[in-house]
């Protein structure tokens, strides 16, 4: 079993910077596939950032050149780093995790970001 737990978020205005990280165990992360994922009240759930078991890195067009998704396979962690960020990027963001082999996909808890001034 894959466990994820997600921290960084909170207040930030427009413009400012979140970091948000995913620690993951149970597995090496170079064996999954991950992403961040956010929703925002009354909207569904959509990828923001993906990263795959080999390192390639995907993004969702409105956060492109904005925010980074990085991994430290050592210390199994993923990371989103969020650069000027507007107020619709405020949601809850999750961290998911797909292995490579087999169909389980694991889910963290969460974190609120919320971008006001």
């Amino acid at each position: 079993q894959v466990q994820l737990v997600e921290s960084g978020g909170g207040l930030v205005q427009p413009g400012g910077s979140l970091r948000l990280s995913c620690a993951a165990s149970g597995t090496i992360i170079s064996f999954l596939n991950m992403g961040w994922y956010r929703q925002a009240p009354g909207k569904q759930r959509e990828l923001v950032a993906g990263i795959s078991a080999g390192g390639r890195t995907n993004y969702e067009d409105s956060v492109k050149g904005r925010f980074a998704i990085s991994r430290d396979i050592p210390r199994k962690t993923v990371y989103l780093q969020m650069n000027s960020l507007k107020p619709e990027d405020t949601a809850v963001y999750y961290c998911n995790a797909k292995p490579v082999t087999g169909t389980s996909n694991y889910w963290g808890q969460g974190t609120q970001v919320t971008v006001s001034s």
